[in-house]
């Protein structure tokens, strides 16, 4: 629990002075991964919000407070709908701590996760206008049974019923929790309106700005794209813009920033997200190709102070751990992309603040299609573990080596026994080298399964019980260090 408690000291954002526990230094290269390739069970923060407001544009509220509704099975917004005034309160920001009892039910290491990224506006950060809004909102999946992932980039001018605020753009709804002081803040209530717009449990959320996301891409060396036609991009801060020609080139910070970023092309916010999604496809395959990995991990105290105040998310340090481990398994081509894009919605103009707003009205059918496309083919949840755990264990195969750090002679060699008794794979028994007083998990791949059942049998629940040392050369996936609280479990 300490390291856990560490991970959530206070951090202040430039301004606003949000805070947050910080992670320890060594793993906070596996945090940027999973935040940018997250790829972030069941909804963590619940009843945020008391009732429900509809306004008067068409359109089918949620059936009762505080439940998730899939709005991809309801009618179309009409076309005729007239567009509301929706004023984000302009109230201060609050302090943004994650309260122990808004965080995540913890990930059993078996069912589909889901997080949504966010990064926040820059021109609101500039002009101190109070809780930004949402630049990007990307929802990324990650299911350990099929090992695949996928990434649904959501247009920040969607059209979508806030729950407590009516409807308004999607990107509005971060500031609202914020700046309405609600339970969980902005994060809960984005997460909330995600998950009612798209259908699918939201359990997990990160937010970086754009300050820390630019610092970063300079310490790991930039971010090698291809880019597919010539592009003008326009830095933020003092620098010029500038055209970027095309082909594969090294860009630095600002440069991938700006290209992410870019929205004057001919089609816009779609083409950006396209951008976008390419760059955290580009920022995967750096960190994680294995000449390369070493040097990253050696990086993550720089990168550690770059993005420390950039950072927040409610994703525990062992289920990041975790989602690292799972993630490094996963190859692109099984990493599913989509955008949704202008076929799935009709462009509008409404009043938003006293102010005409561009927005973008769903066509729910179209936006089911692509859902059902990267979340599952069965279903926007997809398929949770099912089966006992020593039937899950025994379909994972891992490789388990045992190794004994008790005073019991020849432990290893009976708990060996007992475990191919129950269809485990063991193929390697030794000593520890080192005396162990509790048992110890090892984890060098990403056998979840394996995993969960052996913390069910040595009734492990502290966290510096289990490590996560991802390591694909490793001649056993699971490494078992018996301690002496091992020693009567097998007689």
């Amino acid at each position: 629990m300490n390291r856990l408690q560490d991970f959530f000291k206070k951090i202040k954002f430039p301004k606003f002075k949000f805070q947050f526990k910080r992670p320890a230094a060594r793993p906070l290269i596996i945090w940027f991964v999973v935040i940018a390739a997250a790829v972030g069970l069941f909804i963590a923060t619940s009843n945020v919000i008391s009732c429900w407001n509809v306004t008067q544009l068409a359109g089918v509220p949620p059936a009762s407070c505080g439940t998730t509704t899939d709005v991809l099975s309801t009618p179309s917004v009409s076309e005729n709908a007239q567009g509301t005034q929706v004023a984000v309160p302009p109230t201060p920001i609050p302090q943004s701590d994650v309260p122990e009892s808004n965080l995540p039910v913890p990930w059993d290491g078996a069912s589909r996760v889901n997080l949504l990224f966010m990064g926040l506006d820059y021109r609101d950060w500039l002009a101190n206008d109070g809780p930004p809004r949402t630049d990007t909102m990307i929802l990324f999946t990650i299911d350990p049974q099929s090992k695949t992932a996928g990434m649904l980039s959501i247009p920040r001018d969607m059209w979508v019923n806030i729950p407590g605020f009516g409807y308004s753009r999607i990107n509005t709804a971060y500031p609202s929790g914020e700046g309405s002081k609600l339970p969980g803040g902005g994060p809960a209530l984005a997460m909330k309106t995600v998950s009612q717009f798209i259908g699918v449990p939201v359990q997990y959320y990160a937010i970086v700005d754009f300050f820390s996301f630019e610092k970063a891409i300079d310490l790991i060396g930039g971010l090698y794209i291809c880019i597919p036609s010539k592009i003008r991009i326009d830095p933020i801060g003092n620098k010029r813009p500038e055209t970027l020609k095309p082909g594969c080139q090294t860009l630095y910070g600002y440069q991938a920033l700006a290209y992410a970023r870019n929205r004057y092309t001919e089609n816009g916010d779609i083409d950006r997200a396209n951008r976008q999604q390419q760059v955290i496809l580009a920022l995967r395959d750096q960190i994680f190709t294995p000449t390369n990995f070493p040097l990253m991990v050696a990086k993550a105290p720089g990168i550690y102070q770059t993005i420390e105040s950039g950072l927040t998310t409610n994703l525990s340090f062992a289920d990041a751990m975790k989602l690292a481990a799972l993630m490094n398994q996963i190859p692109p081509q099984n990493i599913k992309r989509g955008v949704i894009d202008y076929s799935m919605g009709t462009l509008d103009n409404v009043v938003l603040a006293g102010q005409n707003a561009s927005i973008v009205k769903p066509i729910p059918d179209k936006i089911r299609v692509l859902r059902d496309e990267i979340f599952s083919s069965t279903g926007p949840v997809g398929p949770l573990a099912s089966g006992d755990a020593k039937t899950l264990m025994q379909q994972d195969a891992a490789r388990v080596r045992i190794l004994n750090g008790s005073i019991s002679t020849g432990l290893e060699q009976r708990a060996a026994n007992y475990f191919l008794s129950q269809g485990m794979h063991v193929t390697e028994t030794g000593n520890a080298g080192q005396a162990y007083s509790r048992t110890v998990i090892v984890v060098y791949g990403p056998k979840l399964y394996t995993l969960k059942y052996l913390t069910t049998v040595f009734g492990i629940s502290a966290n510096n019980q289990i490590i996560f040392k991802p390591d694909p050369t490793s001649t056993a996936d699971i490494e078992i260090r018996l301690g002496n609280d091992a020693v009567n479990a097998f007689q």
